[in-house]
C-alpha cells in the first residue's frame, strides 16, 4: 500500500510540476520580471492602489513568501535594516529553483491527496482524484487568496509570520469545512463546516500599510488571476494523474497472475 501510494504520488507530482512550471514561465514569470524592474527603479509608472507583497511564481503551489519582511527589524543587523531573504539568481538558477519547488510541492500534495482518499475510504480513480483535487485547490489556493492574493514584488505586506499563520489557519479550516459538508453531510456537520469556511475571513487576513506602489494596477490583477488559474490546473493534474497512476501501479502483471 505504502509503495503504491508513494509511486502514484511521484508520478502525479512530476506530471503536475511539468505542466505548472511551463505555465508559470509563460504566464507569470514575465509579470514578475516586469514588477522587479519597477521595484528596482528601472521602470516608472503612475502610483497604483496598494496590493500585498510579492512572491515567487510558485506562490500558490508552494506557499512561501519571498522578499523582505516589512513587519519589523532584524536584530543584529547594522542600522536596524531588515536582512534580505535569499533568492535565486536571475535566469537559469531561478528557473531551476522554481521547477524544483514546484516538483517538491507537487509530490507533497499528491501524497496528501492520496492519504486523504484512503482515509476517507475512497478508491482512487481519475474521477475521484479530480473531485478531491478541486477541494484541495479550494482549501490551499482559492480560500487563502481571498485574504492574501498572489503578490508581485514591490508591494507592501504584513509581517511574514502573521501571513504564514493566517494561511495555515485558513487552509486547515477550509479543508475541514469541506470535509464536514461533502463527506459527513449531517445537518450539524454541514453547519459546522460552514462556520469553518467563514471563520478565517471573519477574523480577517493580516493588515498592512496601504502604501502606494509604482506598479500599474493591472499587473497585480493579472498576476493574481493567472496564478489562481495555474494552481487550478496544477491540482487538477495531480488528481487525474494520481488516480491513473494508482490503478496503473496496482494493476497485476498477467504473467504473474497465471504463475
Amino acid at each position: 500500500m505504502m509503495i503504491r501510494l508513494v509511486s502514484a504520488a511521484l508520478v502525479a507530482g512530476f506530471l503536475a510540476a511539468v505542466v505548472a512550471t511551463g505555465l508559470q514561465f509563460a504566464l507569470t514569470s514575465p509579470l514578475i520580471i516586469a514588477a522587479e524592474r519597477y521595484e528596482s527603479g528601472e521602470a516608472t509608472a503612475p502610483a497604483a492602489q496598494w496590493m500585498p507583497r510579492g512572491a515567487s511564481p510558485a506562490s500558490l503551489i508552494v506557499p512561501v513568501h519571498s522578499g523582505h519582511d516589512h513587519g519589523g527589524k532584524t536584530d543584529g543587523v547594522e542600522g536596524g535594516e531588515v536582512a534580505p531573504a535569499w533568492q535565486p539568481g536571475p535566469g537559469l538558477p531561478r528557473m531551476v529553483f522554481t521547477a524544483l519547488a514546484t516538483l517538491v510541492g507537487g509530490v507533497g500534495y499528491a501524497l496528501l491527496l492520496g492519504a486523504t482518499l484512503i482515509a476517507c475510504g475512497r478508491e482512487p480513480s481519475p474521477e475521484t482524484g479530480l473531485r478531491f483535487a478541486i477541494a484541495g485547490f479550494l482549501a490551499v489556493a482559492l480560500a487563502p487568496a481571498l485574504g492574501l492574493p498572489p503578490e508581485l514584488p514591490g508591494m507592501e505586506a504584513a509581517p511574514l509570520a502573521e501571513r504564514q499563520f493566517w494561511w495555515i489557519m485558513t487552509a486547515a479550516a477550509t479543508a475541514m469545512g469541506l470535509y464536514l459538508i461533502a463527506i459527513r453531510r449531517s445537518p450539524i456537520a454541514i453547519a459546522g463546516g460552514i462556520v469553518l469556511l467563514v471563520a478565517p475571513h471573519l477574523a480577517g487576513a493580516p493588515e498592512t500599510s496601504h502604501a502606494a506602489s509604482a506598479l500599474p494596477p493591472g499587473y497585480a490583477a493579472q498576476f493574481a488571476a493567472r496564478s489562481l488559474g495555474i494552481a487550478f490546473v496544477f491540482w487538477a493534474v495531480i488528481g487525474l494523474a494520481f488516480g491513473w497512476a494508482w490503478n496503473s501501479v496496482g494493476r497485476k502483471n498477467p504473467a504473474t497472475s497465471h504463475a
